[in-house]
């Protein structure tokens, strides 16, 4: 699983290809080529979900007796 740094940096590099409208993205030696905004939101949804499940603080339930 990626790290919390890892998610945060391809957040930011699909964010800004998104605002540029550019299509292909290199991040290290792989290229990722994206077919039109939906799918470009697609993947920021999911990066950001991602990002909040490991931000989030787990919930405990205590039950008293």
């Amino acid at each position: 699983m990626a790290t919390l740094q890892e998610l945060q940096t391809r957040l930011d590099a699909l964010r800004k290809v998104r605002g540029t409208g550019v299509r292909t993205v290199r991040h290290g030696e792989t290229s990722t080529e994206f077919r039109p905004d939906p799918e470009l939101a697609a993947a920021i949804s999911d990066l950001e979900r991602q990002i909040a499940a490991l931000t989030r603080p787990r919930v405990r339930t205590y039950y008293f007796k």
